[in-house]
């Protein structure tokens, strides 16, 4: 049967059944089983005690991941690697198995059940679920926060390079990356732009682990600024940059923060946010669902164009274009209105 063919109860119960999927998936990350079938195949069997598992629940595990691709099984009832399998390792480049773990941390479930009264309420869900936001949850659970800086390196390390090579960074000599996390976009862009000098702005907690990150073989024209960009940001750069972080507040948040970038922009000056633009029509969009992501759990949005216009303009910034990359973000540019 095609897709065309296929009656819609049978459609809509594959998709009933994706939460189910994405959790073996993560399970399957959380052992490690893909780090050990890279170098050839294994049983069920040799692998329950590596991992610490139930022999014929891991295979069970197994057997259901690799018919979606993750792992395929051989007559002999080994496993072995495919390409599915193989960006779960732990040394993918890019990696995605911190991302599948989250999906399945206990945090990241318990917000999911609550997505109803996140709807019927506008409130998020872990405010609800543990009486604290999502992020001073994350930053008071260190295995939690390690796991999430992992899955936004791993996530930066397909979006950077192509937000570096997506936008022409000539006449920009200083530029600061707001949020910037371990510093991998601000890496990607002073490789491209020798000219250039950088800063990363990040909490301290965070800044700890950039000093030997990405930025390290760029320290001679990079500085590492701790802060809160709720309160202020470096001034005196010629363009402010964030990736992923207007995503994660609403309107009045965000203003704030851009309204810190205009006051602190040098005249002529470029603002860029890199994230999901999200279209008119019908169309699957990863921006979508992971607009329903920012509702639950930090309370932000993904944004059309024009959302993005009233943002910037209640700032003090005109936007003047948006730029595809090869990555699911598009980079939106503003000036100094």
């Amino acid at each position: 049967m095609t897709p065309q063919t296929v009656p819609p109860i049978q459609q809509m119960l594959q998709m009933l059944h994706g939460l189910h999927v994405c959790t073996c998936i993560s399970c399957l990350a959380q052992l490690g089983v893909p780090d050990f079938v890279e170098h050839g195949p294994k049983s069920a069997e040799e692998l329950a005690a590596q991992v610490g598992a139930n022999p014929q629940a891991l295979y069970r595990l197994m057997r259901a991941t690799a018919s979606v691709g993750i792992l395929s099984e051989g007559a002999d009832g080994k496993f072995s690697e495919t390409p599915l399998s193989a960006v779960l390792r732990s040394n993918a480049q890019p990696s995605a198995r911190s991302f599948a773990m989250m999906g399945g941390r206990e945090w990241h479930m318990r917000g999911w059940e609550r997505l109803e009264n996140s709807v019927r309420t506008g409130k998020t869900a872990l405010e609800e679920v543990y009486g604290m936001s999502t992020f001073d949850y994350i930053f008071s659970h260190p295995e939690e926060m390690k796991i999430f800086n992992d899955t936004m390196t791993g996530l930066s390390m397909i979006d950077s390079p192509a937000i570096a090579e997506a936008y022409s960074f000539d006449g920009i000599r200083t530029i600061v990356d707001v949020a910037g996390g371990h510093g991998l976009l601000l890496a990607n862009i002073l490789q491209r732009n020798p000219q250039m000098r950088g800063t990363l702005y990040e909490v301290p907690p965070v800044l700890e682990g950039a000093k030997t990150g990405p930025l390290s073989p760029f320290m001679d024209r990079c500085a590492l600024v701790a802060g809160d960009m709720f309160q202020s940001v470096p001034a005196g750069a010629d363009a402010y940059i964030m990736k992923h972080i207007i995503h994660d507040w609403p309107d009045d948040v965000c203003i704030k923060i851009l309204s810190h970038c205009r006051k602190g922009v040098n005249p002529g000056g470029k603002l860029l946010v890199a994230d999901s633009v999200i279209l008119p029509g019908n169309d699957f969009s990863i921006g979508k669902i992971m607009d329903i992501q920012m509702m639950l759990f930090p309370g932000g949005r993904e944004r059309t164009e024009e959302q993005f216009r009233a943002l910037f303009a209640a700032a003090g910034w005109k936007l003047t274009r948006v730029i595809p990359t090869a990555a699911s973000e598009s980079i939106v540019e503003g000036v100094p209105a």
